[in-house]
């Protein structure tokens, strides 16, 4: 019974060991950002150039307030469709999605013209759409992300 018992301590510790080191990196972002957040391509750090000759995709973020609650995100494209039956394979020219930002935080990918967006914080908000390649790359035109940012102002958080 007892060494039983000294080995379930054993790894109870190491376990807890792990668990303590796992926090104290994670709020030193010390961890990467894969490990932290998801487990696919090292892509979401790098961009793609539109190549000259290639037509160069455009957004336009519109934000409509809901008349009930909230905001509707319409994302008006050029030259480019969001594919997500492809997301994670290989880039194709002029497809990918979309990834949404509020105050420079992700919130998630985007794979079609509209989202509903439920809440914003009381205050100034920046809200961004950046588009991206299938395999999660940054599109840039001229070394400018292609993206769009609207700004709402949210009195309270009634909306």
């Amino acid at each position: 019974m007892f060494p039983k018992l000294l080995i379930a301590a054993t790894a109870l510790i190491g376990i807890t060991s792990v668990t303590n080191n796992l926090e104290i990196l994670q709020k030193q972002n010390i961890l990467s950002h894969n490990l932290t957040n998801h487990n696919h391509s090292d892509n979401h750090d790098k961009v793609l150039e539109i190549p000259s000759g290639q037509a160069v995709p455009t957004i336009d973020l519109v934000v409509h307030k809901d008349t009930m609650k909230g905001y509707n995100l319409e994302v008006k494209l050029t030259n480019f469709r969001f594919a997500p039956e492809r997301v994670n394979t290989a880039h194709v020219p002029g497809e990918g999605h979309g990834h949404i930002y509020i105050n420079n935080q992700k919130l998630t990918r985007l794979y079609s013209s509209w989202y509903y967006l439920e809440n914003l914080p009381a205050g100034r908000n920046e809200i961004t759409v950046s588009l991206n390649t299938n395999n999660h790359m940054a599109l840039t035109h001229n070394g400018q992300r292609i993206s769009d940012t609207e700004v709402v102002n949210v009195v309270s958080n009634n909306q």
